[in-house]
């Protein structure tokens, strides 16, 4: 590794407190982060970190190096952005963190697109319904739908999609149609679980907003078994509609409750805060954003 290299892989490791995570972000072995910052403590004859059985820390030259090293790296990214305009090819790996359903559905069908026009940047996804810590994982860029918590993370609204209400054609055979918001406490619903508790379902009432806690036989984690549930006549369903869009255009489901539909959800691209955003991972930030706004099924505004 070059200077630069070492001084990324330190900076990767103060941040997430750990070598072995370190280690995932940047693609290599735990061994190899633990000999190169040995090195590079050797070099400058100085302790950079505090190594104890609670994790690590820095020390005081440790700090006044990380430091330096942040600064020394926002200002080359942006000398690079800035001399060079574009014509300098981005290169490297861009850690993503996104859901299942999103990834599998609206990403990588359009990764070949992407890697014809940045063959020198490769994507590691994180793959989880779970708000992962994206400094401690070591990951670049999280793409979430919803409304964000208040934190010391930076964001960049990258579209809306709406919510949508369905069910199949055969549950509201047996099971009627609900025509208000309170019909919905008489039917089974098909509920997603985030972080251990029910996610609550937002609507437009005519008092203005309504959330509805849904009760049903099928409780999962996971939007695709949402979708799988409710194509199997479990239940009513509540969630973006890019992920009921098929069924939706071919019948297999229904809309319900049209006129109740909640405020659009935002879609974010969520960076570690405090950081100078890298040219990859702005490229693939533009190329999602390019990807919503071509899909009429996400409705962005």
């Amino acid at each position: 590794m070059d200077r630069l290299d070492v001084m990324q892989l330190f900076v990767r490791v103060a941040d997430s407190g750990s070598f072995s995570k370190a280690a995932r972000a940047a693609g290599i072995v735990q061994p190899t982060v633990s000999k190169q910052i040995a090195a590079l403590e050797t070099r400058l004859g100085a302790q950079l970190l505090r190594r104890t059985s609670r994790g690590l820390s820095l020390t005081s030259a440790g700090q006044d190096f990380y430091e330096s090293a942040v600064r020394l790296l926002a200002e080359l990214e942006a000398a690079e952005s800035r001399i060079g305009h574009g014509q300098v090819a981005p290169s490297g790996r861009v850690r993503v963190a996104l859901s299942p359903a999103l990834g599998r559905m609206y990403v990588v069908p359009h990764l070949p697109e992407f890697f014809a026009r940045f063959p020198d940047v490769s994507v590691d996804f994180d793959i989880s319904e779970r708000h992962v810590n994206l400094t401690e994982e070591g990951i670049d860029v999280a793409i979430r739908i919803g409304r964000l918590a208040d934190s010391a993370l930076s964001s960049r609204r990258i579209g809306s999609v709406e919510a949508v209400t369905v069910a199949s054609p055969a549950y509201l055979a047996r099971h009627g149609e609900p025509a208000t918001l309170s019909d919905l406490e008489r039917h089974a619903c098909v509920t997603f679980m985030f972080h251990g508790a029910p996610y609550t379902w937002q609507f437009e009432g005519p008092s203005g907003p309504v959330a509805f806690e849904p009760k049903g036989p099928v409780r999962t984690n996971d939007a695709e078994h949402i979708r799988a549930a409710v194509i199997a006549g479990l239940g009513i369903g509540h969630a973006a509609s890019w992920l009921f869009a098929k069924e939706l255009a071919s019948g297999a489901l229904k809309p319900i409750l049209n006129g109740s539909a909640p405020a659009l959800y935002p879609i974010h691209a969520v960076f570690p805060g405090g950081r100078c955003v890298p040219s990859k991972v702005k490229i693939f930030v533009e190329f999602m954003t390019r990807i919503f706004a071509a899909d009429p099924t996400l409705k962005i505004r």
